[in-house]
């Protein structure tokens, strides 16, 4: 009976002890508790790093840096995300607009999808997109930075890496995030009045008329405010990981994983934070 007992232990079997289980579930609360607590800091101690130089009449980052990197991160991925969003506007358009079209009322088709992307699809699939092309490679760059002693070797000489490396890729990020998500609405859309013309026989003009007439400023405003705080995340995360990172290469392959999966698990979590609380305090 205990060889049996020992031999499904080192099997890996599940731990049924409620000790034990507790405790388990306690250290992974703490650990939970301690990579908030750390990004939570990291984020203020950019903005007072970067604050404190302006104050003082110093450019917080170089401005060629700050350039680069919202050339990579927003106009290279206005291809991405404007053809991930065409593509599913007209997927959309066309499964909703056969559906109700049994019941006379695809007219709705084109209401539905503008305030469908501008208001949450559009923020979050840029969020997605952008946190695993672009979260991942600043994970990527700064974790070789950190593995070869870069990082090191820039505080050695007075930098703060806050400053130099991670304020011009937030700031990037946070700006470039509302511009994309406006393409993808743009984009979905274009594909949405395509569809509609091609199968429903509404006219771009009545298209035109019914878009303008189903989306509020209010719609407009919440995917804006979204696409500001998933570009702030996502930028966070990323660089948090990316200057984390120990294990040499393989620890930078792990780092950029879980930057990735980490990012899109917290744009979906405030997503979904955002809307319950959008629901309860203004439901209509």
């Amino acid at each position: 009976m205990a060889d049996e007992n020992r031999s499904a232990e080192s099997g890996g079997t599940i731990e049924t002890n409620p000790v034990v289980v507790v405790q388990e579930i306690g250290q992974k609360g703490r650990g939970f508790l301690r990579e908030v607590g750390g990004m939570f800091w990291f984020i203020i101690h950019t903005f007072t790093e970067t604050i404190d130089n302006m104050r003082r009449g110093r450019a917080p980052f170089r401005a060629a840096s700050f350039f680069r990197h919202t050339e990579r991160a927003g106009v290279g991925s206005v291809p991405l995300v404007a053809m991930v969003s065409f593509f599913l506007g007209l997927t959309m358009a066309l499964l909703t607009g056969y559906q109700l079209q049994r019941f006379g009322t695809e007219r709705l088709v084109p209401g539905l999808v503008s305030i469908a992307f501008t208001r949450e699809l559009g923020p979050l699939l840029t969020g997605i997109m952008l946190a695993a092309r672009i979260g991942a490679a600043f994970t990527a760059e700064l974790g070789t930075m950190e593995v070869s002693e870069e990082v090191e070797a820039i505080e050695a000489m007075g930098i703060s890496p806050l400053r130099f490396l991670v304020a011009p890729r937030m700031l990037a990020l946070f700006a470039l995030m509302p511009c994309l998500s406006v393409v993808s609405s743009v984009a979905a859309i274009i594909a949405t009045s395509l569809i509609s013309r091609a199968y429903f026989n509404i006219a771009f003009v009545y298209f035109n008329d019914l878009v303008l007439n189903a989306l509020l400023m209010r719609d407009i405003i919440t995917g804006v405010g979204k696409s500001f705080l998933f570009g702030l995340l996502i930028a966070s995360i990323a660089c948090y990981r990316g200057l984390h990172v120990s294990g040499g290469a393989s620890g930078v392959g792990t780092a950029t994983t879980s930057s990735v999966v980490t990012a899109i698990t917290t744009v979906i979590a405030f997503d979904t934070i955002f809307n319950i609380i959008y629901v309860v305090f203004s439901p209509t």
